[in-house]
């Protein structure tokens, strides 16, 4: 469109009437701000006139135009001031993009990244992300919870270097050159030391972060915690361990069948005792391999009894060595 220098229009294109709706005569000779600019842009819009009135051009203006249906179209503008033949100003002539969908997709970007970003920040997992110098460029709110360094203590800082303690930055820094190549790592476990000397563990997922064209710009960590569990685990063993070691030293003979009868504890006074060592009963039949014929039916029944939840106490049966020496046997079968 194109303007005199009162501001009314003296230019008036085809797709300026496809896009907004007014004709050429519609428009021609009427004041362009006046007519049709929206209120909250008259002044801005005028300024810019103004200026290119007096030789002062601007490239790349944003501002709204209402369709004469009064749909928004938003377009990016170019102001340039019209010359006359001896170089005197006689208007302005204003060429437009029409950035009414590029501006709905980036408003859709701008919703999506946003959405992103709170549900990094209020996730109830530790993320954190890094550029590809390995600075901090994610911190969220669980990560600060949980080490005790804000986002303000994070970010800009090398990762590795400032919160890996010195004997597992090889190791991290190893996860984080592959995802920077697109070699991504699932369920790492990577320790951390908090800001107050506390040790935390957490299952890791490192994933590239990638710009719009494909190229990785970095890493997002998203981490879950499992110190309470690996506790839990670590005394469980410790538990099992215990138990192994009292079964194993225990001053009576202590054995374990499986669901089938097999052999799966053996200790070492059941060793003594009867002559037999591990190695050669592990696997094997006790009913079938270590009970005289005699008593076989009813060990057999003791055990199924035992298997199918019914455990027995003071249940007396012999049992004979590896020399045919017979030995009494007092028993209490406990479901496993």
């Amino acid at each position: 469109f194109g303007i005199d220098t009162e501001g009314n229009v003296t230019e008036w294109n085809a797709k300026a009437s496809s896009l907004l709706g007014f004709s050429k005569a519609e428009t021609m000779g009427k004041n362009l701000v006046q007519n049709f600019i929206t209120e909250e842009f008259k002044q801005s819009v005028n300024e810019v006139l103004a200026g290119a009135l007096i030789g002062k051009e601007t490239a790349n203006f944003e501002f709204p135009l209402f369709t004469k249906d009064q749909e928004r179209r938003d377009i990016l503008l170019n102001a340039t001031t019209r010359r006359g033949p001896n170089g005197e100003v006689i208007g302005v002539i204003g060429v437009g993009q029409d950035i009414t969908q590029i501006r709905e997709i980036t408003g859709e970007q701008e919703r999506v990244a946003d959405d992103l970003s709170r549900l990094i920040e209020s996730a109830n997992a530790p993320i954190f992300g890094v550029d590809l110098n390995g600075m901090v460029t994610e911190w969220n709110r669980k990560s600060a919870i949980m080490t005790g360094f804000t986002k303000k203590d994070t970010m800009g800082k090398n990762f590795v270097e400032n919160f890996i303690q010195l004997e597992n930055r090889q190791l991290v820094s190893e996860v984080l050159r592959k995802a920077f190549t697109g070699e991504e790592t699932a369920n790492f476990e990577l320790p951390l030391l908090s800001k107050h000397g506390e040790r935390y563990t957490v299952l890791l997922n490192a994933t590239s972060r990638r710009d719009a064209r494909g190229n990785i710009t970095g890493v997002v960590g998203v981490g879950q915690d499992i110190t309470e569990l690996q506790q839990v685990l670590a005394e469980s063993k410790r538990v099992a361990d215990d138990l192994t070691r009292l079964i194993e030293t225990a001053n009576a003979p202590i054995f374990g069948i499986d669901t089938e009868g097999k052999v799966t504890e053996w200790n070492a006074k059941a060793s003594s005792l009867l002559g037999f060592s591990k190695a050669e009963t592990m696997g094997k039949n006790l009913v079938q391999n270590f009970i005289t014929e005699e008593f076989k039916h009813s060990v057999h029944e003791v055990l199924v009894a035992a298997l199918a939840g019914k455990e027995a106490a003071n249940f007396e049966f012999p049992m004979f060595t590896k020399h045919q020496e017979k030995r009494d046997i007092l028993l209490n079968a406990t479901t496993r």
